[in-house]
Order: C-alpha cells, then structure tokens, then sequence
C-alpha cells in the first residue's frame, strides 16, 4: 500500500504565497512521476505541474512564471511552491504520484488539501 500525505494549504490574501508538500510512503520501489492537480467548485480537475523522475518539469499555462515545482526524491517528496497567488487559484490541490512497484506502475493520489485565495 502506498499513501500521500499533503500539506500546507491554506486561507492567504490575493499576492501571497503558499508552499504544499507531499510525502509518499509504503511499498515503493521507485517513483515515476510527482505533481499537483487542482478543482475547483463547479470544475475538472486539473494539471497544475508535474515533475517526471528525469528532472523536467511541465506547468499549466495559468501558473507559469508564479508557481514552481520541486521534489526531493531520497523523501519521496514533491513541494509546489506557489507565488502572487490569484483567487483563481482558489481550488483543492492534489498530490499525485506514478509509483513503481514490484507488480508495476500504479497511479496514487492524496486526500487533497484546500487553497483558498481572498480578493
């Protein structure tokens, strides 16, 4: 079994910041991919960033040049720090991993963690 823990969300004013983080545990052999989806109320869900074990990272056009994605893989963990938050942003944030495991690739995601944006 393979659990997410996130944290780090949230209530800040329209031009803060937040920093979530995400810790993998359990049975991992190695972790593929990491990265933050979002939805908001009414709406899809989302890819936000993600982060393939190579080092590449890949960003919705919405956040570019304000968020940052970033991963600690000896912790299993990713972080997306966010910048000059808009109330756009407003959504639940998830974590998401594709963990290798000795069976194969198996997708996990966290409980999600509230962001909330204030204009």
């Amino acid at each position: 079994q393979v659990q997410l823990v996130e944290s780090g969300g949230g209530l800040v004013h329209a031009g803060g910041s937040l920093r979530l983080s995400c810790a993998a545990s359990g049975s991992i052999f190695s972790i593929n991919a990491m990265g933050w989806y979002r939805q908001a109320p009414g709406k899809q869900r989302e890819l936000v960033a993600n982060m393939p074990s190579g080092g590449s990272t890949n960003y919705a056009d919405s956040v570019k040049g304000r968020f940052t994605i970033s991963r600690d893989n000896a912790k299993n963990t990713v972080y997306l720090q966010m910048n000059s938050l808009k109330p756009e942003d407003t959504a639940v944030y998830y974590c998401n991993a594709a963990v290798e495991r000795l069976t194969g690739e198996y997708d996990y995601w966290g409980q999600g963690t509230q962001v909330t944006v204030s204009s």
